[in-house]
């Protein structure tokens, strides 16, 4: 848990938009300051700042919607907070019903929730401000104006850039791609291009992608990326086996030559121009892959079979590179497709669900996203009813902190809580300090505001409490110009911040929703997705890659997730089993999935498997396996499944008397069957007896 709150995580805001967030802040409340009309300037900003979370990569139509969204909503919550704002019941009635609404939110997915959370803040602060209700519309129109504002930044790039959401996400790609063929992460672990694979599949064939020609082409580049990661993931895994130091070095020298050719691809997407060396790095990609045919006759009969798949799927790749480097150039607003057509198609496991009936499934004791909307609204209706009443000044931090800090998970409500509170201090240190020197002169608080704004949007996912320490000092600056003083903000804040936190962590100790509940149910939809996809795979069936891959990539995130999860939770003796095995299990099943790479790439060289039944018998027995295993681990039971090794040793038999030992395809199939025999077995061995605790040498296995 320590970890998790001292963890820095990678930037992922760009520089430029940061800048255009703060300048949709602070160029408002400045023309306000100069104008006289420092209110009219506040509303405009704190609209822009509301609507600045929301300004995420994606197509330039979906995010001009989500913006305009959020936008509207913060104009909404704040028409209601000032028309309610000073009758108790009625505030404390909205109060409990946005809570619930923005908790419930949190099932839609995290833009959702971000929206509902900022409504719900808007609607606390402009409650508390004493606004007269016949100015309610204007100060909600000067609200939503700034969130608009941002929108219309956000989206100015749109004529002129009309494909640079698009490049930008296939270049992250490649870039990933680069990474994988330098790192050549372990079996065990998700490659780093899974993600970004999913971002650009969403914004090429999603509800809300960009028309025209030159979009065929961007989906023709994904589609070969795709095949590059096969073939790039099959040969790492074949450089991690192979025990020959020469077969080690060649396949090394391969991957190292594909990453520069894919760097290089990646940056004439992003600049609209082909690099002068990626024609270069190409041709030694293909002078490397020639190395492989150097085996050793002298190396063990297992070495020379992997060098042997090596050299197959070094040749694949150099296949994928030179068609990159032939439709990248064209990968533009001008540009033309040479090419066939690619389905506009998004997998049904990336389509968004349909709101209502998702909200309607969640509407019960047994959902997360219930427990957490009930426990906010009572939590942030509490805290606003205790505050008005007993007329703490300032008291509005007490229930906006409390909305900030609850989170769905343990973890996740100790890490902003904690965060919050250090933030916050920090942050009141910092401007306690400059409120000597700064606040008096107008010009110097917006430069101040300016500078917090800008580091507070680089450093939020970096680090909460780094960012909170930031925000702090930008309301606290904020709020100057409203006529607070700095002193005031600050106690306020203080008293608020710690009360807030208290009462959102308490609620939370007194009705948890425990992550070690949902993390089998995670890893057994893996399980089934993996189980989904391999069986496309044994039975050749192309056409479903697409969405199996998908389901199986969104199920991984998932798992991934609910793990971490576990891991902040509390961890007695028992909890800590639980890790362990959550950890093995999911390290296996990227095993499992990992060795069916060979036969996906197979299929994609339009090499056929064979047709015997022994292998079908092999295909219908890890089906089976498969599905035992994740009814167990769903079913909370101890299982007890025969090996998978027998049906392996019997497969490969029959594949060498049909075929022959050196024939490519029958080696790569009898490799891949034997690593996912080995993988499966694992995997029912961890679950063998419910109370044992996976050893590392069974995790490893």
């Amino acid at each position: 848990m320590l970890r998790s709150l001292l963890a820095l995580k990678p930037r992922d805001v760009p520089l430029r938009v940061a800048l255009r967030n703060t300048l949709a802040i602070v160029a408002p409340l400045a023309i306000g300051v100069v104008t006289g009309e420092a209110a009219s300037g506040l509303a405009v900003a704190t609209g822009a700042l509301n609507t600045m979370f929301t300004d995420q990569p994606g197509p330039y139509r979906l995010r001009m919607q989500r913006m305009l969204s959020a936008a509207l909503a913060a104009g909404l919550a704040a028409l209601a907070g000032i028309l309610i704002g000073g009758h108790l019941a009625g505030f404390v009635a909205a109060a409990f019903v946005v809570a619930f609404a923005g908790g419930m939110l949190v099932a839609l997915g995290p833009m959702a929730a971000r929206v509902g959370l900022t409504s719900m803040i808007v609607l606390l602060v402009t409650a508390s401000m004493g606004i007269a209700p016949v100015h309610a519309v204007g100060v909600a129109a000067l609200i939503f104006a700034g969130g608009a504002l941002q929108a219309l930044l956000a989206v100015a790039a749109w004529p002129l850039q009309r494909y640079r959401p698009e490049r930008f996400a296939l270049a992250e790609v490649l870039e990933q791609l680069a990474r994988t063929a330098r790192e050549r992460p372990d079996a065990a672990q998700r490659p780093a291009v899974s993600q970004a694979a999913m971002d650009a599949l969403v914004l090429l064939h999603g509800e809300h992608r960009a028309r025209g020609e030159a979009m065929r082409s961007f989906r023709i580049i994904a589609e070969v990326c795709e095949r590059a990661r096969i073939d790039l993931l099959a040969l790492s895994d074949l450089h991690a086996r192979t025990t020959d130091p020469g077969a080690r070095r060649r396949i090394g020298d391969v991957l190292a030559q594909a990453a520069r050719a894919f760097d290089g691809l990646a940056e004439s997407l992003r600049s609209t121009q082909l690099p002068t060396d990626v024609d270069a790095a190409v041709d030694a990609f293909a002078a490397r892959t020639r190395t492989l045919a150097d085996v050793d006759t002298s190396v063990p009969d297992d070495d020379a079979r992997l060098a042997r798949i090596a050299r197959a799927r070094a040749e694949s790749l150099g296949g994928q590179l030179r068609s990159l480097l032939r439709n990248a150039p064209r990968a533009s607003s001008r540009g033309e497709v040479s090419a066939v057509r690619v389905e506009a198609r998004l997998p049904a496991a990336l389509q968004a669900a349909a709101p209502v009936p998702t909200l309607r499934a969640n509407f019960g004791a047994g959902s997360v996203a219930f427990r957490h909307a009930l426990r906010c609204a009572v939590c942030v209706a509490g805290a606003a009813a205790v505050e008005r009443t007993l007329q703490v000044p300032h008291g509005v931090w007490i229930p906006m902190t409390a909305a900030i800090v609850l989170k769905p998970d343990f973890g996740g409500t100790l890490r902003f809580g904690v965060l919050r509170v250090a933030g916050t201090l920090a942050g009141l240190l910092l401007t306690s300090v400059l409120a000597h020197y700064a606040m008096g002169d107008p010009a110097l608080r917006l430069l101040l505001l300016a500078l917090l704004c800008l580091g507070f949007r680089l450093t939020a996912t970096v680090n909460y409490g780094i960012g909170v320490a930031l925000l702090t000092g930008m309301v606290v600056v904020l709020l100057t110009f409203r006529g607070m003083a700095p002193a005031d903000a600050i106690q306020a804040r203080v008293i608020g911040t710690l009360a807030g936190s208290a009462l959102a962590l308490c609620a939370y100790a007194l009705w948890p929703t425990w992550e070690s509940r949902r993390t089998p149910a995670a890893l057994a939809k893996l399980l089934d997705a993996y189980r989904a996809h391999l069986a496309a795979v044994f039975a050749g069936r192309m056409g479903d890659f697409v969405d199996t891959r998908a389901a199986a990539r969104r199920a991984r995130t998932n798992a991934q997730a609910s793990l971490e999860r576990l891991r902040g939770e509390p961890r007695g003796r028992r909890s800590a089993r639980e890790v362990e095995r959550a950890e093995s299990l999911l390290a296996n099943a990227s095993r499992l999935v990992r060795a069916s790479v060979a036969l996906e790439a197979l299929l994609h060289d339009g090499a056929a498997l064979p047709r015997d039944p022994a292998l079908q018998a092999f295909a219908a027995r890890a089906e089976a396996a498969l599905s035992a295993i994740a009814i167990a681990l769903r079913d909370d039971m101890p299982l007890d499944l025969a090996s998978l090794r027998p049906d392996e040793r019997r497969l490969a038999q029959a594949l060498q008397a049909s075929t022959g030992a050196g024939e490519p395809v029958a080696l790569a199939v009898a490799d891949a069957c034997d690593r996912i025999a080995d993988s499966i077995d694992t995997l029912a061995h961890l679950l063998h007896r419910k109370d044992a605790a996976p050893t590392t040498a069974a995790a490893a296995r």
